[in-house]
Parts: structure tokens; C-alpha cells; sequence
């Protein structure tokens, strides 16, 4: 048996753990639609990039695949037979368990094949106003018309026979579906006002796409969808201009060679056949679904500002700290601060940038942008520190996938306003999560830094939970300086890094070194412990020396979202250790190191999983919480998620994502339990603050 679990399979069991939340009764309904979504969105992008690169190596000639260490063609047999074992259940929760539970709540979405006489009128007219522009129909003759479909766009598959002829021919056809221009979810005109009721963009079509083939009898009609190969092969390459590669690449994006063909289940052979011969496709092509294609879009479904339906309001929590002072910046002096997303409000990030840029004390700003917001209050403030006079300086990195575009936009309307823009260097990628504002005061320079595990951006600070360090300890801004120095000069740095773990420096080497020490304590018989939180758990390197620790008796706990390599609890290799997943309303997504360091507990925080990518090929950063208050904050966080009985799953070598329960009589939902430790913590601290009113 291998010691490790493949990437994409432990990968694909991180999606089912998406759908877990979909059949969940406990989930508020539209949530549970919205978790459809997620499903469906995640499986759209691991099809255009991993599929699509296990697809070419399936391919290749034998000399390329002697580098391969595993079979392509076997494990993409096992991705496509799980990946239509998951979607069988996808359809049956969305057609028989959301689809009733929606009716029982008066929203009702109605089959085309279902419409009294007013909606057939009021869909016709629709498609003759509306869908008409944009249906493209076109008739196909074998591989003599074959026409481009757009990738992940959605088209309805015609199999006709002409009414003019004797002896019945078939005929097929293609009419694109445009949901990329018009809602997916069209309401009816409904008799009960109490009701509402909507069909799907794709049955509008279906039923009234004989309008514009009214010479023919449509037999059948079949929904599909080509997913086209997303990666951008950009070359490590250290010569050559890298944007200018980047640009071209995605020009060729949505031309790639077609990773997938989604396609209705019920369709029949020959039909399935006819398609495969007019895009050329194989059997690895081919993915079945339901009915329904592109669920990302329920994302969208219309809520009828039904709010019983969706998860309760959590108002985001203050730091007034920081939220009500006048100057961030003689807080953050006093001692550190912490912020924990999304249960925090974000404002104390957003203003400590726009304090930035309003304070005449502030020389320099500067930041790392791997994902921004499309409607940013961080990127206005930048912009306004430069019209103030203010040296502004950015790193933004193009190779974010699927944000290259939005980031090279936002590269070039920040230097038109005169910051500078520093862009991605070829052979790795720039991921960590930092910035640093220098000040001016009583005529020496002082430094601020925020260090997080999440990128800059208001809109997922929303829904990632992550955390946050502000501090002006010269410990850590001092290093945070010498990761700016290298990235604006592409110099390394000539003092090593102290406190700090830095990619393509010694981020590796002080993960290592933190868990040997572990190994070490635990061979003289001391305690030892470690507590690890990521996304992601894939290096071999790092899992064989969690194995080597666990054999050495120290107790290895594990928080990890989504790939899983390591094996948990197997009898001589990993007894020691324990590994769950939580999946809930909030994306997981910080990154928490606690070595229990013979009783000196050290926590770390980081922007960098244990992946290959991350450990290898990025700028990452792993740093202490030096702060004890800040430290014990964050074990305390990490101990609710370890006490969760409610949300986490079990982490096992046969994937079966089982709910870990516990014998605590209470219910202990982690998410929900932060919420409101933080509520308390900063109660406490504005207490505290507040003048005892009897001593007035």
C-alpha cells in the first residue's frame, strides 16, 4: 500500500465533502444551493487544469511518460468514474431533495414540458425578444461543419428529422443557450401571487427552439457543455518579458483544446457518438451530468428575500482599538494586534491604509496584491497616498490563475497614477500576504507591517476565514522590509532571515527544523506536539517527516481543508496522528503552525500550504505570533476547531469523509463558536477600557 494519497483523488474527496453540505438538512436551503454551486464551480476548474494535463499526458509519446511516475490513462479512469459517481448524486439532491423542499416553500422551478397556455405565450415571447440575438443555431454535417464552442458556455444538442422528407433522416444540430448574457433563471407569470415560480434558462430554449427550425421535428434535445484546457504553460523561465507571455496566453485560454465534454446522461449512444466524431473527442472527453450543466450559476438563484432560507446574520465584530482611533498607527505602536476574518470587520485593514495615505507622517507604502477586489477602498487609498506625495510601491502577481487578467488591469491603472508596480518574476509565483507603511516620527523612521495568512480583499474577507497580525515590533518589520528589498531588486537579501520562514530562502528548511525539534523532545522523553492547519497537505518530503515524528511519539494533529496526501492513523506509520477537515459557511483558508516546544508553545502563522508549489516555486512566508496574548488567542481558536462535532470530518486512507463525532453532550459547531468567542474577547476588552462608572 502507497504511503500517500494521490493529489486529484484526496482532491476529489475534498469536493464531496462541498457536496456533504448540499445533502445536509441542517443547512438553510438556499445555502445548500449555494453549496451546489461551490461543488460545481470547483469541479469546472480541476477538470481545466489538472484533467486537462493528465489528458495531455495521456497523449504523449512513451519517452515523455518514462518521467511520469503513474499511469495517466488509469488515473483518469479513476477521476472520470468518481467524478460521475459524485454527479449522479449532485443530480439526485438537486431533484430530490432541494428541488421538493423549494416547492414546500412556494417557489417552484417548472419543467418546459409543464407550462399552462400564459407562460407559453410569455416564453415565447421571451425567446423571440430576448434568447433570438444570441442562439446561433447551426445545423451539423459530421466533421464537414464543426462549429467553435466557447468554453464552459452552455449549448443545447439537437437530434431532428426533416418534415419534408419520406424516409426519415437524421439531422443534428447545435442552438447555444446564452446564460453568459441572461439570467439562468427566468420568472413565470404565476396565477397565485403567493408563488413564485422560474424555469431554467436552458428549458426556454428547449421549449421554443422550434420556432427557428420550422421545417424539422425535434426528437430530442440534450444540454452540453466543452470545458477547453486552462493552464497557461508559461515556461520558468528567468529571461524574456513574462507579461507580455502572460498576455498571449490568455488570448489562447479560451481557444485551448477541449479538456471535457459535459453532457446530459440520458443521452443517447449514437447521439453521444455523432458528437465525439464532430469535435473530436474520446471516451477520457466525456463527463455525464444531469439534466443541468454550468450549477455554478445557482450562486445566482433568485432569493425572493426569503431570509429564513439563508445561514442567520453574523455581524461582522469590531476592533475598536483600531477601528476608533485616530491614528492606527499609535495603536499598533502600543503592542500587536490581531484580527480574525471574516468574524472581524476588515475596516481596521481597509484603514490602515487609508490612514496611510491621509497621515503627512507616512513616506512609504507597501504591498503585495495576489487577488484584489474588483471595487477596492486598499487599492483607492494607494492611489490617493501617491496624489499626497507618498512613495507607493506594489508587487501584484500576474500568474494568480483566473485573476491574471483583473491583475495586469490593476497593474497598469496604478502605474498611470504613479505607483510602482512591481510584476511577477519568472519561475515562481509571489504568494505572500504582506505590507508595510514607514513613518516619520520625532525625525526617525518607524515601521508598521500587517502580516496575514489571506490576500487584500474585501470581498473575500468576507467569507475566508483567515488571520491577521498588525504590529511595529522591529522583530518582524525589519524582516518584512528585507522581503520588499528582494522583490523590488531581485537581489537576495545579505542578512539571513532570523524569525521569519521565506520562500525560495528558508521556508522549507524552519518548517523542518520546528518539527525536528518536536522529533527531538519527543526522543528524551518530553512532550511533544504539534498542531498543523493548511489547505493543503501534498509534499512527500514533509509528510515522510511527519511519519518519522509520529513513529518518534509525538502527537500530530491535523486541520486540513482540502488535499490530503498523508495518511492518518494507519498502524506503524502515522498512529500519532489525527487529521480532520472542516467545511462550513466560511472557507477555511488560514494557515496555523503551534509547536508545543516543551511547554514554550511557538505559533506561527503563514501563507503557505505543504504543497510542491508552495515549499518550492513561491515567495511565501511563515512567521511567529511573538505577541503571548496574540499566541494563546489563536491556540484557543484552534482548540474550538479540534472540539468540533458538528462540521468536521474525519481524514482517513479510504477517503470516506465519515463526521467526527464526539461523546460532549453539546453541540459544538467551530465557525459558529469563534463568532462568539471573538464577540466576547473584544466585549471584554471594551470593558475594560471603559472607566469604572462607581469611581466617577
Amino acid at each position: 500500500m502507497s504511503k500517500y494519497i494521490n493529489r486529484d483523488i484526496s482532491w476529489l474527496s475534498f469536493n464531496y465533502r462541498v457536496l456533504q453540505e448540499a445533502m445536509d438538512p441542517s443547512v438553510p436551503l438556499l445555502e445548500r444551493l449555494k453549496f451546489l454551486a461551490i461543488y460545481s464551480s470547483n469541479l469546472d476548474e480541476f477538470f481545466r487544469i489538472r484533467v486537462a494535463n493528465h489528458r495531455n499526458l495521456a497523449r504523449a509519446d512513451k519517452t515523455t511518460l518514462k518521467t511520469v511516475a503513474y499511469s495517466p490513462q488509469d488515473l483518469l479512469k479513476e477521476i472520470l468514474t468518481i467524478a460521475n459517481d459524485q454527479q449522479k448524486e449532485f443530480s439526485n439532491i438537486f431533484q430530490k431533495s432541494i428541488l421538493p423542499e423549494l416547492k414546500k416553500n412556494n417557489i417552484q422551478v417548472v419543467s418546459w414540458r409543464n407550462l399552462n397556455k400564459e407562460q407559453v405565450a410569455f416564453v415565447d415571447t421571451y425567446f423571440n425578444e430576448y434568447l433570438l440575438p444570441f442562439v446561433q443555431p447551426v445545423i451539423l454535417a459530421g466533421k464537414k461543419i464543426k462549429p467553435f464552442l466557447n468554453n464552459g458556455a452552455l449549448y443545447l444538442a439537437l437530434h431532428m428529422y426533416s418534415k419534408d422528407q419520406v424516409k426519415l433522416v437524421s439531422e443534428y444540430a447545435i442552438v447555444k443557450i446564452p446564460s453568459d448574457h441572461l439570467s439562468r433563471f427566468l420568472e413565470l407569470p404565476s396565477k397565485n401571487p403567493k408563488v413564485k415560480q422560474i424555469i431554467m434558462l436552458d428549458d426556454a430554449v428547449r421549449h421554443s427552439v422550434r420556432l427557428i427550425f420550422p421545417g424539422y421535428n425535434i426528437q430530442d434535445s440534450f444540454s452540453i457543455k466543452l470545458t477547453r484546457d486552462a493552464e497557461l504553460y508559461i515556461d520558468d523561465e528567468y529571461t524574456g518579458d513574462l507579461i507580455e507571455k502572460i498576455k498571449k496566453s490568455l488570448n489562447k485560454r479560451s481557444i485551448g483544446v477541449a479538456s471535457r465534454m459535459v453532457y446530459d446522461r440520458t443521452m443517447p449512444k449514437h447521439f453521444i457518438h455523432y458528437l465525439m466524431n464532430v469535435f473530436e473527442l474520446d471516451e477520457l472527453d466525456l463527463l455525464p451530468e444531469g439534466r443541468y450543466h454550468n450549477n455554478s450559476d445557482f450562486f445566482k438563484f433568485p432569493t425572493f428575500s426569503l431570509s429564513n432560507l439563508k445561514d442567520a446574520h453574523l455581524p461582522p465584530i469590531s476592533i475598536e482599538e483600531l477601528e476608533g482611533s485616530d491614528n492606527i498607527f499609535e495603536r499598533i505602536k502600543e503592542k500587536d494586534h490581531f484580527i480574525h476574518m471574516p468574524y472581524h470587520s476588515y475596516e481596521s485593514v481597509i484603514k490602515f491604509f487609508e490612514d496611510a495615505a491621509a497621515d503627512p507622517d507616512v513616506t512609504h507604502i507597501k504591498i503585495i496584491q495576489y487577488r484584489v477586489a474588483k471595487v477596492s477602498r486598499i487599492m483607492k487609498a494607494i492611489k490617493d497616498a501617491v496624489k499626497s506625495g507618498k512613495q507607493v510601491s506594489t508587487f501584484i502577481e500576474v500568474k494568480a490563475r483566473f485573476d491574471e487578467e483583473a491583475n495586469l488591469k490593476w497593474g497598469e491603472e496604478l502605474e498611470k497614477v504613479g505607483v510602482n508596480v512591481f510584476y511577477s518574476m519568472p519561475g515562481f509565483k509571489v504568494h505572500s500576504k504582506l505590507a508595510l507603511v514607514r513613518r516619520l516620527e520625532n525625525g526617525k523612521p518607524n515601521l508598521y507591517a500587517y502580516l496575514g495568512t489571506g490576500n487584500f480583499h474585501e470581498d473575500t474577507a468576507k467569507i475566508y476565514a483567515d488571520f491577521g497580525i498588525f504590529t511595529a515590533d522591529k522583530r518582524m518589520t525589519s524582516e518584512v522590509a528585507r522581503v520588499f528589498t528582494f522583490l523590488e531588486t531581485k537581489q537576495r537579501p545579505t542578512q539571513p532571515f532570523e524569525f521569519f520562514g521565506v520562500g525560495l530562502f528558508n521556508l522549507k528548511e524552519k518548517f523542518i527544523s520546528l518539527i525536528k525539534r518536536e522529533i527531538e523532545n519527543a526522543k528524551k522523553g518530553k512532550k511533544a506536539r504539534m498542531l498543523l492547519k493548511m489547505n493543503s497537505l501534498q509534499d512527500e518530503e514533509m509528510i515522510d517527516l511527519l511519519y518519522t515524528a509520529s513513529k518518534a511519539g509525538v502527537k500530530v494533529k491535523l486541520i486540513i481543508r482540502g488535499i490530503c496526501s498523508l495518511i492518518a492513523g494507519q498502524k506503524g506509520l502515522s498512529e500519532n496522528i489525527e487529521a480532520i477537515s472542516i467545511v462550513d459557511r466560511y472557507l477555511e483558508h488560514a494557515r496555523v503552525f503551534i509547536f508545543h516546544n516543551d511547554g514554550e508553545q511557538e505559533v506561527y502563522l503563514s501563507s503557505a500550504d505543504w504543497m510542491v508549489r508552495n515549499l518550492h516555486f513561491r515567495v511565501e512566508t511563515v512567521f511567529p505570533v511573538l505577541d503571548p496574548e496574540l499566541a494563546k488567542t489563536i491556540i484557543t481558536c484552534m482548540n474550538i476547531q479540534l472540539n468540533d462535532n458538528v462540521k468536521s470530518r474525519v481524514l482517513d486512507a479510504k477517503l470516506t469523509n465519515k463526521y467526527r463525532r464526539n461523546n460532549d453532550d453539546i453541540a459544538v459547531r467551530s465557525q459558529i463558536e469563534t463568532y462568539y468567542y471573538i464577540k466576547r474577547r473584544e466585549e471584554t476588552k471594551l470593558l475594560a477600557e471603559k472607566p469604572n462608572e462607581n469611581q466617577k
